[in-house]
């Protein structure tokens, strides 16, 4: 069967646009995830639900312009067959799933993934052997305000073989904490899972909530949240802009970069009273609405980035410094980023040319049209260029937005939906593609909660993007795909 036909045998799923859902037995279970592995489908989330009677593995695919989400019982104590061989990146997810839900597959990785209590227990790095090959650990603990996360280098001399990463340090009970939670104060929690995509994280976890209880939001909500993801997307890369450039040792970069991020938080300050966007994104629409003054402020702020940030780009490429560090530097060719499941921005700079924005747009994006962007080369060269385009493009939905704003409310109601309502957010947040499921609960409570992060699948495309690298070119090359450890370890 074609994914076609999977998704004629679909029923539609409540929340982001085009997700359809199919319950499947075992053999279909992998007959599905073949198929449509090998028509280029993308495994968006894997995750298990321990909450019913039969516990549950769920899995989304991303088609060209629809989701398919597979759902499979598992009767306690058998296994389901794993995805490891058609995904690389279903592994760790479903090493997750075995150790919090205990719905184990047949993945012949059983090592644990979480570091449960202060003392972390023998874990088994792979080996490599060879003259000269030694191993370097990094962390888990590093300098600055960076969560733990370890990193296993096996090298000769300086060139990198082979890099393995144990994540899993911090994790939170996230999931559990939402169930104790009602569904109309739980995007508050979603906003805080991972600080630098707080808008992505709440809007996905609304975006279900509205679904479910069968609410549209009004017109100039959904163009205020857009808004704010935009914003949200341009702080980041400046961010991120400054520290590669500092990275590799031109702090000019890092200076002039972090101004414009500052003049781009107090802009977002005065127009909707946050620097940061936490809990600008609530039930039915937004906590504020955007005035004149504020559209003022964002204006002013656009007209310098849009001024300063093409400069500033010329300088980048044109200095020899930076050019010798980041061309060529974590290549990630097309063809490895597809079979890794490269998604997101980082997929993007390699060929993977997929936008939610574009291919599955939610309100308001058709209206406003988002310019996708891309490249191919998947060096650090090309992960920083995405950001300057996405950054300028950015800017240019954000004074489309805020110029043509509909009229009318910029909140509505929402009601509880009934218990074992279930809905499926997606949005692609400036890191990449966030998806969080809901299912709802009695008396308005939360049953299930399941967020994902787009770096479950980025973080191992990183091992490969060392390889034949040096070790001190690793902080730039990490730097280059920024993967969220909070975001990770829920």
């Amino acid at each position: 069967m074609t994914s076609a036909g999977w998704l004629a045998r679909a029923t539609a799923v409540a929340g982001a646009p085009g997700i359809r859902a199919v319950a499947v037995a075992g053999a279909d279970w992998r007959a599905a995830a073949e198929c449509l592995a090998g028509e280029g489908g993308r495994l968006l989330a894997l995750w298990a639900d321990d909450t019913e009677t039969t516990p549950c593995v769920h899995a989304a695919f991303a088609t060209l312009s629809q989701v398919l989400l597979l759902t499979l019982p598992v009767e306690r104590g058998d296994s389901y067959p794993g995805l490891e061989d058609l995904y690389p990146a279903a592994s760790r997810m479903q090493r997750a799933a075995a150790e919090l839900q205990a719905v184990r597959c047949t993945d012949p990785d059983r090592r644990p993934w979480l570091v449960h209590g202060p003392q972390p227990q023998a874990y088994a790095f792979v080996r490599v052997a060879g003259e000269g090959v030694h191993e370097i650990p990094v962390g888990p603990i590093h300098a600055g305000i960076i969560e733990p996360g370890h990193f296993r280098f096996s090298v000769v001399g300086e060139k990198v073989l082979r890099l393995e990463e144990r994540l899993g340090y911090t994790h939170k009970a996230v999931e559990r904490r939402f169930a104790a939670m009602s569904l109309l104060a739980g995007h508050a929690l979603a906003a805080r899972l991972c600080g630098d995509s707080a808008v992505g994280y709440s809007w996905a976890y609304l975006q279900a909530l509205e679904g479910m209880s069968s609410v549209a939001i009004p017109p100039r909500a959904a163009c205020l949240r857009a808004l704010a993801l935009e914003l949200e997307r341009i702080a980041n890369h400046l961010g991120d802009l400054g520290a590669l450039g500092n990275d590799a040792g031109f702090a000019f970069g890092l200076t002039q970069f972090s101004r414009l991020k500052e003049l781009l938080l107090r802009a977002s300050e005065l127009a909707l009273g946050r620097r940061y966007l936490f809990d600008y994104l609530v039930p039915g629409g937004v906590a504020a609405d955007l005035d004149s003054a504020g559209q003022h402020a964002l204006g002013e702020c656009l007209d310098r980035l849009t001024t300063e940030v093409p400069r500033l780009r010329e300088i980048y490429e044109e200095h020899a410094g930076l050019r010798g560090r980041y061309v060529g530097a974590g290549a990630v060719p097309p063809a490895l980023a597809a079979r890794l499941g490269a998604t997101g921005l980082a997929g993007r700079a390699s060929g993977q040319a997929y936008d939610l924005r574009v291919d599955q747009p939610c309100a308001p994006y058709a209206q406003f049209q988002p310019r996708k962007c891309g490249a191919v080369t998947g060096d650090v060269a090309a992960r920083v260029a995405i950001r300057f385009d996405e950054l300028l493009e950015s800017c240019r939905l954000v004074r489309a937005l805020a110029t043509e704003l509909p009229p009318g409310p910029c909140r509505g109601e929402v009601a509880p939906p009934p218990a074992g309502s279930a809905a499926v957010g997606l949005i692609e947040a400036w890191r990449g593609p966030i998806l969080v499921a809901l299912v709802a609960g009695p008396a308005g409570s939360i049953r299930r909660c399941h967020p994902h992060d787009p770096s479950w699948q980025n973080w191992p495309v990183l091992e490969h993007a060392i390889i034949d690298n040096i070790v001190p070119d690793f902080p730039l090359i990490n730097k280059s795909f920024n993967l969220a450890y909070s975001g990770h370890d829920l």
